[in-house]
């Protein structure tokens, strides 16, 4: 309506000053192209981010707030931030090869709007074809870009985004696709593999960083101290932390105050590819340790992982609040891990009970070895019951039966006795006596877990701001960064 008014009017005003029908009808057709295209610029996304929470199915979430509300002691659900949003529909996850897809190949869909064989990084299932992510279509339309994570910044799904690599593992040759990329600003524990094992003479990863104009920062307090002066920032937890555990930020079940959060990280992020000064800004934040919790079956901790990435997403929607009509935010999943039930026959449900879990499956195991080492012989299972009551609530809080009780006394001396090395997750190796606990207490509030893999399950995508109301329908994942591209005029 506003464009044939604009173009009525301007009609009328070229004829009485030039009277020419060639060059009147050339100057319309200028102008109506500049009058649609300012329309189209009219709530463009100027300011995109885009969460991807690792393993995150709809019943991941569901448990989140289906936990929030039990905490306030009734039967329902208590929201996220991020699961108000406005738009929200279901996604599907399949591979180019594969009916349940790998991170690398999801993260490729996710990024670049292309299938590929599980395992492969920005490219096609050929392994052959390098294809573009809408990272790199941001930054080619003159926007800043960044790439966050809790995980190691060359992992799977960051690596989507920037990497062009037929085996996801190839952490070092990654890490140089990193450089090469140019993006503005990166975020994650560490590198990996900081050095080429193969070749000893080839420079570091911190020394192409740095010597390609990176300044890489430790720890959320050392990037304020050297943001102003860096003009690409590449971020990583403190050395002590990495040192600990180089592949991954703490879960946020196990995090001490000095541990640098995700939150923390998006804050960051939105704070130096504001200062660029360019034509807006692309970030990408991955919440990877959900899918690191759901591979352990740990239902307390993927829960707290979830409601941590929904802390960051608070961060990206305090920035909406203040530029609400050039901004869109979306947060979706690569696929869902674990195939995680909320019921186990009884139609009760008791979340509520994961509230007593103190530390993550993989710390607790950590603590029991500590404390075998400490105590020798003296450790006995009068004291390690003593310890379950105090980091699970078995016999506080959660009451278990004399047969559950039973089988931690029997993981606790095949463990004490060495007859048991404990379950290999993908991503650690879980203490036989820590994984029996979380079996249980898993047990105790009804929710069931149908493998320690991934599933073809739908993972949801939620959406607010400018261009969201694309977002709906049952959508693929290849669907997600073009729909990106379009809101933001890439």
């Amino acid at each position: 309506m506003l464009i044939s008014k604009c173009n009525t009017a301007v009609q009328g005003s070229k004829l009485a000053l030039y009277g020419r029908p060639f060059f009147q009808k050339s100057m319309l057709t200028l102008l109506g192209l500049f009058l649609s295209l300012a329309a189209l610029a009219e709530g463009r996304a100027k300011y995109v981010f885009y969460f991807i929470g690792d393993g995150m199915g709809v019943n991941q979430v569901n448990a989140a707030i289906t936990y929030r509300a039990a905490l306030e002691g009734r039967i329902g659900t208590a929201p996220l931030c991020f699961t108000q949003f406005p738009y929200a529909t279901l996604v599907t996850t399949y591979s180019a090869t594969n009916g349940v897809t790998d991170s690398a190949a999801a993260g490729t869909a996710l990024a670049t709007g292309k299938k590929t064989k599980n395992g492969a990084l920005g490219m096609l299932a050929d392994q052959t074809t390098s294809v573009g992510s809408v990272a790199t279509w941001a930054q080619k339309a003159g926007a800043a870009v960044g790439v966050s994570t809790s995980v190691s910044v060359d992992h799977a799904t960051p690596a989507a985004f920037y990497a062009h690599q037929g085996g996801r593992g190839s952490y070092y040759a990654i890490g140089q696709d990193l450089v090469a990329a140019n993006f503005d600003f990166y975020a994650g524990s560490d590198f990996l593999s900081p050095t080429n094992g193969a070749d000893a003479a080839a420079p570091s990863l911190y020394d192409l960083c740095k010597k390609s104009g990176y300044t890489i920062c430790r720890g959320y307090k050392d990037y304020l101290k050297q943001a102003k002066k860096a003009k690409k920032m590449v971020l990583f937890q403190t050395e002590e932390a990495s040192a600990k555990q180089r592949n991954s930020l703490p879960y946020a079940l196990d995090r001490s105050e000095a541990d640098m959060t995700l939150a923390e990280v998006t804050r960051a992020g939105i704070h130096f590819l504001s200062k660029q000064k360019k034509e807006g800004f692309f970030l990408m934040v991955e919440g990877g340790k959900i899918d690191w919790a759901c591979h352990s079956n740990d239902a307390a901790t993927v829960i707290h992982e979830v409601i941590d990435m929904d802390e960051a997403v608070k961060v990206a929607y305090e920035f909406y609040l203040q530029h609400p009509d050039e901004t869109l935010i979306v947060v979706t999943a690569d696929h869902e891990t674990g195939g995680i039930v909320l019921g186990r026959g009884p139609y009760e449900l008791h979340t509520d009970l994961l509230r007593f879990q103190r530390m993550s499956t993989e710390a607790y195991g950590a603590h029991v070895k500590a404390l075998h080492e400490e105590l020798g012989e003296q450790l006995d299972w009068q004291r390690m019951r003593t310890d379950l009551q105090a980091n699970w609530g078995f016999g506080e809080g959660v009451t278990l039966s004399e047969k559950q009780w039973g089988r931690l006394e029997k993981a606790f001396q095949d463990m004490k006795g060495g007859q048991a090395e404990g379950k290999q997750t993908l991503y650690a190796k879980v203490d036989v006596l820590a994984d029996a606990a979380r079996a249980i207490l898993a047990e105790c509030a009804l929710i069931g877990w149908q493998s320690g893999g991934h599933s073809n399950g739908f993972v949801p995508v939620y959406a607010i701001g400018a261009g969201a109301e694309a977002f709906h329908g049952q959508m693929d994942n290849t669907a997600i960064p073009v729909t990106i591209a379009r809101a933001a005029g890439w």
